[in-house]
Order: C-alpha cells, then sequence, then structure tokens
C-alpha cells in the first residue's frame, strides 16, 4: 500500500474486545497505522493499550462518538495521512476490507468509501433496518444519490475530508454529515464488506434509542442540515 492510511479505533470501555481487534488490523492490514481514542473508558481500555504499546490518545472525560472521531481526525490531519479509516473497537469490522476501501478511493477518486453491508445484498426486515432504510430514502430525496449502508460505521475519508471532519465543530461520523458533504461535491462510493457480531459487551444503541436514532438522523437530513453552515 503506497498512500499512508491510519485507522482510528474510537473505544470507550472495550477492554474485552481492545486486544483482538487490534490484532485484527496488525494481522490483516499490516501496512495501515492505528491510533486508538480512548474516550474517557472508565475500565481497563487505556491499562491495556499502554501495557501492549498501542497508539493511543487518552480523552480524560467520555465526549462521545463524535469527539472521540474528531480527535484521531485532528491526528491524522496532523500527520499528514493520505487516507483515514473509521474502524470500531467492538470487532464487528474487518480490517481485511481497508485495502479495498483504499483501492475504491484511488480507482473512482471518491472523498469518502463506506463499507457497506447492501451493495449486494438484501438488507434483512427488522426494526433498525427499517430505520436505515428510511435514513437511505432520505439521502436519496436531498442529494440525489443512493447510499445503501448509510448508518455503516466503516468508513475511508481522503485527505481533502479528514481535515474538514478534523476542524469543523458539528462535522461527525453521521449520515447527516455524510448527505451535507455530499451536497457540497463530495464524492461518495460504497463497498461490499461483512461484518460481525459484536464479540463482547453491548452496543449503546438499544432498540428504543435506534429508534430515536433513526428518527433524528432522517428529520436532520431533511431539514436541518440546509441551515447548517457550509465549509
Amino acid at each position: 500500500m503506497t498512500k499512508r492510511v491510519l485507522a482510528i479505533v474510537p473505544a470507550y470501555n472495550e477492554e474485552d474486545n481492545i486486544i483482538s481487534t487490534i490484532q485484527d488490523l496488525e494481522i490483516s492490514a499490516p501496512g495501515v497505522d492505528y491510533i486508538v481514542i480512548d474516550d474517557g473508558s472508565r475500565d481497563a481500555t487505556p491499562e491495556i493499550c499502554r501495557e501492549r504499546e498501542y497508539p493511543i490518545a487518552s480523552l480524560s472525560v467520555n465526549v462521545g462518538l463524535a469527539g472521540g472521531f474528531q480527535t484521531g481526525m485532528k491526528y491524522a490531519a496532523r500527520m499528514g495521512y493520505d487516507y483515514a479509516v473509521q474502524f470500531d473497537a467492538d470487532g464487528q469490522h474487518s480490517a481485511a476490507y481497508i485495502d479495498q476501501l483504499v483501492s475504491a478511493a484511488e480507482q473512482s477518486g471518491a472523498n469518502i468509501v463506506v463499507g457497506s453491508r447492501f451493495v449486494n445484498r438484501k438488507r434483512p426486515f427488522s426494526a433498525r433496518m427499517v430505520g436505515s432504510a428510511l435514513i437511505t430514502l432520505m439521502i436519496r430525496l436531498t442529494t440525489g444519490k443512493r447510499i445503501t449502508d448509510p448508518t455503516s460505521g466503516m468508513r475511508l475519508f481522503d485527505r481533502t475530508m479528514i481535515p474538514v471532519f478534523a476542524e469543523e465543530p458539528d462535522y461527525g461520523p453521521e449520515p447527516d454529515t455524510l448527505a451535507l458533504v455530499m451536497r457540497q461535491g463530495a464524492k461518495v462510493e460504497e463497498v461490499q464488506v461483512e461484518m460481525r457480531e459484536r464479540i463482547a459487551g453491548e452496543s449503546y444503541l438499544n432498540f428504543t434509542k435506534s429508534i430515536s436514532y433513526m428518527l433524528r438522523m432522517s428529520a436532520s437530513i431533511l431539514f436541518i442540515q440546509w441551515f447548517r453552515r457550509k465549509k
């Protein structure tokens, strides 16, 4: 891999998953650098990282995914990386797909590449997937483009997007911001990936929170994004 690629691994209370996640990166994507963003974990996540000498930036308080992601993007911008990959610490993402994301960006000229579960696979039926389909529709209505897996947390950003997401305070790793930058001219592509079940622990998005999240994202894409400041 000729380009310099950084995997940003936001981690909050992932002591049961962080070792296997980093092992996957080191084995399946040996040419990719990584940094763990410890988002104020209350468990042994930061101690494990330091004991194993994983590159880590620890935040003193829990600021949430957006703040942890932006910390990683600031690091990527400062160190001059060509690509930054958002990579979950819970073991659901496979590092073997990172090279495909980079190849897709280089071949298509995409600014963002989404690791999608549904490029050539049918979306299963569930309340969460219905919400995901609703977000896909909202993005289509506001940008004219179809993103099959807008809630995927595995995304690659090129060197033009890294400083934008590093500096803009309201540019989080969420579908509404994806729709916003698409409207501003960013090219977004998708690559088919497979995702695993979380290895240990539970997602913070339970059923109620999932429904609330989907409705909030849909409202933001359809209405609020039109009033957000353009970069």
